[in-house]
């Protein structure tokens, strides 16, 4: 299982934020993803844990960030549970659903959850509704993208030939567009991230 590090900083200022360190792999399900985040000084602002089906929907997830947890997964669209992490018995939780396709958050785990639902072709295009969650509320919105796979390439590396995938990504609520740029189950960059560090190469999909 690969781990690694993101870094993390504001997409418009680009103040850092943090960095999220990840460890992800395909598994007896589709595939894992589990990071924690930490803030510039080191300390711990929350964790996701991300499992895709064979079908890469969201089997399961789990978010914690700001005194808060999420947990869900595709229940005839998207199903999931948010209440404080301190609650033992639930007094707090509150239930939701949508006929969303998947989630998205701060993580970089989500947009690699995402192009691989899609499995777009190089050149085409869709859009897709998601639910997200982000910031220390983790607060639920549903929302529409775009996202077109607008070129692949290859590049040479130690362990043969790394192929790259090129997504324009855009918000169809405010019209914000976004370049995204993977390397199997690694996220090389995107507004906001960056790729720090990797002990070994990307699980690339069968």
């Amino acid at each position: 299982m690969p781990n690694g590090q993101y870094s993390l900083h504001d997409p418009h200022d680009g103040t850092p934020l943090g960095e999220e360190r990840f460890s992800c792999a395909p598994g007896p399900a589709g595939w894992r993803y589990v990071a924690k985040r930490y803030a510039p000084d080191g300390a711990l602002l929350g964790s996701v844990d991300l499992t895709l089906d064979s079908r890469s929907r969201p089997l399961r997830m789990e978010l914690r960030a700001g005194g808060w947890q999420v947990r869900g997964g595709a229940v005839d669209g998207v199903a999931w549970v948010r209440s404080a992490a301190a609650d033992p018995v639930g007094d707090t939780a509150v239930e939701g659903h949508d006929r969303a396709h998947g989630f998205t958050g701060d993580s970089p785990a989500f947009l690699i959850a995402t192009a691989r639902l899609l499995d777009l072709a190089p050149g085409a295009a869709t859009r897709i509704r998601l639910v997200s969650f982000t910031g220390g509320a983790l607060a639920p919105r549903t929302f529409d993208q775009s996202w077109t796979l607008a070129a692949t390439d290859e590049h040479p590396t130690d362990s043969g030939p790394l192929r790259v995938e090129h997504y324009r990504v855009a918000d169809l609520e405010t019209g914000e567009e976004a370049e995204v740029h993977l390397a199997g189950d690694v996220v090389l960059s995107a507004p906001g991230v960056e790729l720090e560090a990797l002990d070994l190469p990307p699980n690339l999909r069968g």
